[in-house]
Parts: C-alpha cells; structure tokens; sequence
C-alpha cells in the first residue's frame, strides 16, 4: 500500500524550488514573485539581533538588517604530493586570491556588484529563547506563528535579513497548557499588529 503524500509547507525550510540567489532548493520557495529563504547562520541571526528593534510588543520585537546573508568561507583542498622535488614548486596553476588568502575560496565569495546591491529577497528567522518558554511544545508553536506573521507581510517587507524574537514569556498562569488554541490566538493577534506597525515604520523608512 502506497504511503500518503506529504502535505507541503509554507515554511521556506521544507519548501521544494530553487532559486539564482545560492540557496538551497529545500530553504526557498517563491510567494508573490517574492524570493523569500530560510535565515540559518547563526553569524546572521547576530548581526541582526544586535540592531535596534524595528518594532515591539509585549513579547516579541522584530528585527531588519538590509543586507544580505553571509556566504561561508569553503576551505581550499590542498594537493598532497608523495614524491620529492628538487625544482621549483609550478604555482601556475593555483589562483592568486587562494595565496592571499587561504582559508577561503574564491567561488564562495560573492560577486561584488551582488555585494553592494539592495537584497533581492528576503530572509526569515525566528529567536525562541528557551528561558522564555521552557517547554518545547511551546517554543514549536510560537516559532510557527512568527514564521507565519512573517510570511504573510512577506509582500509589504523590504529587503533583508528579518528576525523575529521572543522577549517576554507568555503567563502560564493564563495559558496553563503548553499548546492551546488560546496561546495560538493570543501571539498570533499579537504578532499581527506588531508586523504592522514594522510594514509602517518600514515604509516611513524609521
């Protein structure tokens, strides 16, 4: 018995079409002819956090850094020689950039009109500290409703790196479950009106 399809995602992590930005296929999907991909490094997520808020709430504050990802560094594979030479070394072959600079490679560094370029899409992360929300169902459910919040203002946001992350835990006094439709509801309204006031401060250019 053949198994079930797998529902698809809107999450870009699980999503299936490549783009021309170096992402991989299964971090980026297309919405609105929008390039929206999944923020991973933890390099990015810190250079984001360390700007000021774009816009807050109760418990959460988001985050925009008009920029693009960082590109990891690939190492260069040195050849092994295992005869001996009594002549000069042929250093033809090997590029200029590798001498300058060894620990990286020169196909993994962008090119430099992409460098100084606007961001042509959009990057999205979400920040769950664990001593905001101490069980994991919890910090599941938040992180969907950021991705979310994030993706359906997609088409109103600017270019960039975009970081959503919790600030203040939700009171387990009025939210005893761990994953409730009521705690569902309540950051889902929240984070409505705070991606609004950030497409406002957006546009105003705050």
């Amino acid at each position: 018995m053949r198994a079930a399809p797998r529902a698809a995602s809107a999450w870009p992590s699980e999503a299936t079409s490549a783009t021309s930005l170096g992402e991989r296929p299964d971090r980026t999907f297309h919405r609105w002819r929008i390039v929206i991909s999944r923020l991973v490094r933890s390099a990015d997520f810190e250079r984001v956090l360390r700007t000021r808020t774009r816009a807050s709430s109760t418990h959460f504050a988001v985050h925009h850094v008009s920029a693009w990802p960082s590109v990891p560094a690939k190492p260069v594979r040195k050849a092994v020689h295992t005869e001996l030479s009594t002549g000069d070394a042929d250093l033809a072959h090997k590029p200029v950039d590798d001498f300058l600079n060894p620990g990286l490679n020169a196909a993994a560094i962008p090119p430099l009109s992409a460098a100084v370029a606007p961001p042509a899409g959009l990057w999205l992360g979400a920040v769950v500290p664990k001593r905001h929300a101490r069980r994991s169902v919890t910090r599941t459910l938040l992180k969907r409703q950021i991705r979310a919040a994030l993706t359906d203002r997609a088409p109103d946001l600017p270019g960039g790196l975009w970081v959503i992350r919790l600030r203040a835990p939700f009171d387990r006094a009025h939210f005893v479950s761990a994953s409730s439709d009521a705690l569902r509801r309540a950051a889902h309204a929240e984070l409505d009106v705070l991606m609004t006031s950030a497409v406002e401060r957006a546009a105003a250019g705050r």
